[in-house]
């Protein structure tokens, strides 16, 4: 299988994940979410995993704050797809601060490199590094 059948699959899985996290909102709320993504921000369905950030940027111009929620509904179902085992390696005073879109590649990452590690680096500035430990 080449890189762009695994992309394509993990394109596929990734809609899904947004499909069923829509669907817990009910059918009506999931159509009307796909309609204004198509229309008012010109993102058809098909677009979503190649337009990560402006799916994000109109989810919470949809939804305002409780964007962040549907967003970590999707990752949930993705990860669930995936079956992705993932731990922490970094000290405790630093937690990571994933977006969504972050996320979303880091677990295409993994879907694509089945059966390798995978590192992820997180960078802190100095001064916020600072304000955490003290």
């Amino acid at each position: 299988m080449s890189g762009n059948d695994g992309c394509k699959k993990f394109d596929t899985i990734l809609l899904e994940a947004v499909d069923e996290a829509f669907s817990s909102l009910g059918e009506v709320a999931k159509a009307s979410i796909y309609f204004h993504l198509e229309f008012k921000f010109i993102i058809p369905k098909q677009d979503i995993p190649y337009r990560l950030d402006d799916f994000s940027d109109a989810l919470e111009q949809i939804f305002g704050v409780a964007a962040k929620h549907l967003e970590i509904l999707i990752m949930k179902k993705l990860h669930e797809k995936i079956s992705c085992f993932y731990e922490w390696n970094g000290p405790n005073w630093l937690v990571p601060d994933l977006t969504f879109m972050q996320y979303a590649e880091l677990m295409r990452v993994h879907f694509e490199n089945k059966g390798e590690s995978v590192k992820l680096e997180v960078w802190v500035d100095a001064e916020e590094k600072q304000k955490q430990q003290a």
